[in-house]
């Protein structure tokens, strides 16, 4: 009686076992063929745009020559517009502070506001009327990148650490951290460069803020200095007493025949004074590291380059952070307008072939 009473649910079981097989077998078997049918939706869009290219193709060449006729012609007969760059250090995290007073500059330049940008500057009028814009990004390589990131790294806590990838930050990152800077000036004039760099770089050294930080460094680094001084006194002082005790011992070794020990080691005393010469040597050291020092702290920015008096013709089209020459850009903006505007028929005359049905 007790197999009869299993058997049923053995056959169940199997039952149920081949439908959950049959159901996973046509998920599957509904996934690849919704693959299928995009690389064939796919293969076939390109298919029709090569032969539409292929349809067209005379079309998009004369609009292609038209576009660089047109940019040969702006290039040759628009007003000359000048680039000028010079390179800065910051000795201080002015970074935020220099992007924001170039932003500010050129939200100046866009609404003409050449009074107040002159004055901002404290340069004359006449240097900034035919600025068109200012520019400021970080001269950096992939080496200082990955050194910024391990600093950054190191100031976080080791469970998010691991949570965190290179090319993540570099997508996040502040680009005024960095100490390298790279000032570029675009104007229509040009024999206005050499005032307005150093107008920016004056302002931005005047800061309060940082010139308040500036006195406290040096004024650190002064009493350090100080302090290695006393210490090194001291040092000489000891040094002098050591070599009055060696010279009396060694004058009552020879009038007696006798040795002395200080301090119950005489090795030691020999060496007290070597000591003393070796640690004087260091805190030398440390003052050349001092002095180095408040040299680099003389200036909140620092011109790297020299200031250029003149720049040189530009007159690239900046496009998406990359700059193209207008018979490049001209070339590819007026094949892409026939395109847009071919494919527009097309799709309109498809169009009409359901008009009749609406």
């Amino acid at each position: 009686m007790s197999k009869d009473i299993k058997t049923p649910q053995n056959n169940s079981e199997e039952v149920d076992l081949g439908q959950l097989f049959k159901m996973i077998g046509n998920m599957f078997d509904r996934f690849f063929r919704f693959l299928g049918n995009i690389f064939n939706k796919v293969f076939l869009a390109f298919i029709w745009g090569v032969f539409f290219v292929k349809k067209h193709v005379v079309k998009l060449v004369i609009a292609a020559i038209l576009g660089f006729v047109y940019g040969l012609f702006k290039e040759y007969n628009s007003e000359p517009v000048y680039e000028s760059t010079m390179l800065i250090r910051q000795n201080y995290n002015t970074g935020e502070s220099l992007y924001n007073t170039i932003n500010y500059y050129n939200g100046l330049i866009e609404q003409a506001d050449f009074t107040t940008l002159a004055q901002e500057l404290s340069v004359d009028s006449v240097y900034v009327t035919s600025i068109v814009s200012f520019e400021v990004k970080p001269l950096v390589n992939d080496n200082q990148r990955l050194i910024e990131f391990d600093k950054y790294a190191k100031r976080l806590d080791s469970s998010l650490v691991a949570k965190i990838e290179y090319k993540d930050y570099l997508k996040n990152v502040d680009e005024s951290i960095y100490q390298m800077q790279q000032l570029t000036i675009r104007s229509k004039a040009n024999d206005n460069f050499k005032e307005v760099f150093q107008a920016i770089v004056d302002k931005l050294n005047s800061i309060p803020y940082y010139k308040r930080e500036q006195e406290k460094d040096i004024r650190q680094l002064e009493n350090q200095k100080l302090a290695i001084m006393n210490a090194m006194a001291q040092s000489d002082s000891l040094q002098k007493t050591y070599k009055k005790v060696l010279e009396s011992t060694l004058e009552a070794t020879k009038g007696s025949q006798t040795s002395i020990t200080i301090e119950g080691a005489e090795e030691k005393n020999q060496t007290r004074e070597f000591d003393l010469y070796k640690n004087d040597i260091e805190l030398r050291r440390e003052l050349v590291s001092i002095e180095r020092e408040k040299e680099n702290k003389e200036f909140i920015i620092e011109i790297l380059s020299n200031t250029p008096s003149k720049g040189f013709i530009d007159s690239s089209i900046q496009v998406l952070g990359r700059s193209l020459s207008p018979k490049l850009f001209f070339t590819v903006f007026f094949t892409f307008i026939m395109f847009f505007i071919l494919l527009a028929i097309s799709f309109i005359k498809f169009l009409e072939k359901y008009k009749n049905e609406v």
